[in-house]
């Protein structure tokens, strides 16, 4: 009785799970749904309907028009560069330092770590960080939207504590060989920490790709803005055309705004969407490994 019991109530909470998820991501993902379908839609069909996931009338206007000057493409591969460089030097400095950190006979441990914690949870601010990256001359490089932000203290001690959980048997052994710290790090210790790579790799990137805010302070060259400052001032503030109609055929209708607008959306978003998938079976073993060894 106890068991049949025990199974309908499992049942019920498996059921009221998977529903609950299941709103939870329709809730979520339709409205990207409908910003892909609004960017092929006609004007009239949006203002006509007011959600729709297939358009009647599918056209590739939108996506003609915001690529035909090359604003769009320059920002996407600003932003790309950004992402790429960004991401490795981020991936670079907070692995060396976190190995550097959970190594037990580093001079000044416990000093070090006292001052990553103090700059974790106390910020010079915005005006000191603008002033800093001015008078090392980084204005308007790629540089001032990187370097500033290299670690994060949060995710670096995140890193150490994994790091300080590998068996010391290992790195024993690799000394017996003759690495030095370094081969160490190379050899043994980065092949073992695949997962954790990916998992703030993917965090690192996504950050960098969604970053517009250093870029409008750093960056006073419209040529170097990336991808989602122009979406910023297209969308948001209207303040930028996202394509040139005397580049266009004579025959050509000018989009709908809204449409542009959600084309620009898309182009903005799909890139960095793309990347989880190569990156997924890594994913959850890396946020298993840090929660529990964090």
């Amino acid at each position: 009785m106890n068991t049949k019991h025990d199974t309908i109530s499992e049942k019920i909470f498996d059921g009221f799970n998977y529903f609950f998820l299941g709103l939870l991501a329709l809730v979520t993902v339709l409205p990207f749904i409908y910003i892909i379908a609004g960017s092929f839609a006609t004007e009239v069909e949006l203002m006509e309907r007011e959600f729709f996931i297939f358009p009647r009338d599918p056209s590739l206007s939108a996506y003609h028009y915001i690529f035909s000057t090359d604003t769009v493409s320059r920002s996407m591969i600003n932003s790309v560069i950004i992402t790429v460089v960004g991401t490795l030097a981020n991936l670079a400095f907070t692995f060396t330092m976190a190995y550097s950190l959970s190594r037990k006979d580093l001079l000044g441990r416990n000093v070090i770590m006292n001052l990553v914690i103090f700059s974790m949870l106390f910020s010079g601010g915005m005006i000191p960080g603008y002033l800093v990256v001015k008078e090392l001359g980084l204005l308007d490089t790629y540089a001032a939207v990187i370097l500033p932000g290299a670690i994060s203290a949060f995710n670096m001690i995140i890193i150490k504590n994994f790091f300080q959980e590998l068996p010391p048997g290992l790195e024993e052994s690799a000394r017996i060989d003759g690495c030095t710290d370094l081969g160490v790090l190379w050899r043994i210790v980065l092949p073992l920490s695949k997962p954790i790579i990916a998992t703030f790799g993917l965090f690192y990137a996504v950050g960098h790709w969604n970053n517009f805010f250093s870029a409008l302070l750093f960056l006073n060259d419209h040529e170097k803005w990336p991808l989602q400052v122009i979406l910023r001032e297209i969308v948001m503030l209207s303040q930028m055309a996202a394509g040139d109609m005397s580049a266009m055929d004579p025959n050509f209708v000018e989009p709908p705004d809204q449409s542009v607008k959600m084309a620009v959306i898309v182009v903005g978003t799909l890139p960095i969407l793309m990347v989880y998938p190569f990156l997924q079976k890594h994913f959850a073993k890396g946020v298993l490994l840090g929660s529990i060894k964090g």
